[in-house]
């Protein structure tokens, strides 16, 4: 899915001013939801290329990123060596994990639950290797939203790689364990046709309180 030239222009993504500006949404949406767990292990869930993995490396997380994606997985290696980052990367499908159970202090999962054909059951795993007291959590695209709206439509043209995409809703992922939610977070309430002038913390704010957010994060904490 994620091979070859798929992986290898991911990242630009990031390096345009678009994308950069609704990373560091994404990311405060996340973070402000999620401790980073200085010198404890935590795993990322569906790393890619090591976005997330670099930023929790880099916060003292000793961090394990798995991925189904070799291509992504050398590309995540690569830019972890550059910044002289020691992150575990393997290759490992989170809907059946090679851990045992507790061995994360905490787990993380941002913008791979768009790609996750079983979510019961991978919610199940990422669960059963976190300890009690830990917290798991999920970040992806809200299928009710102009953003996923776009990406659905996107899914139907030829090659491309939301074809194997199943987007959820915010209700989609509170209902994996309703009972153990600590939090949530929406971010991204600019719409995808807006011009790019437009990708600003203003815009963002002022529309806040009118429309769908485009990205949608939930935690949540494993009993003691």
């Amino acid at each position: 899915m994620f091979t070859g030239e798929i992986a290898a222009n991911y990242d630009l993504w990031y390096q345009n001013p678009r994308g950069a500006f609704i990373d560091e949404l994404e990311t405060e949406a996340a973070l402000k939801l999620f401790s980073p767990y200085p010198n404890q292990p935590v795993l990322d869930a569906g790393c890619g290329t090591g976005n997330f993995s670099i930023k929790l490396a880099q916060m003292g997380s000793k961090v394990t990123g798995i991925d189904i994606s070799e291509d992504m997985l050398s590309l995540a290696r690569n830019k972890a060596s550059l910044l002289n980052l020691d992150i575990q990367f393997l290759k490992m499908d989170l809907h059946s994990l090679d851990f045992p159970d507790g061995s994360f202090a905490g787990v993380f999962s941002m913008a791979a639950w768009e790609f996750v054909t079983e979510p019961e059951r991978a919610f199940a795993e990422l669960w059963r290797v976190l300890r009690p007291g830990g917290q798991l959590l999920i970040g992806t695209i809200n299928r009710e939203s102009p953003w996923g709206k776009l990406y659905m439509e996107q899914a139907k043209q030829p090659g491309s790689v939301f074809r194997y995409a199943d987007f959820k809703s915010l209700q989609d992922l509170k209902n994996l364990a309703p009972e153990h939610i600590c939090g949530w977070s929406e971010c991204l309430f600019i719409p995808p046709e807006a011009e790019d002038s437009l990708f600003t913390r203003e815009t963002e704010e002022s529309l806040r309180y009118s429309n769908s957010p485009g990205f949608i994060v939930v935690c949540w904490q494993k009993p003691l």
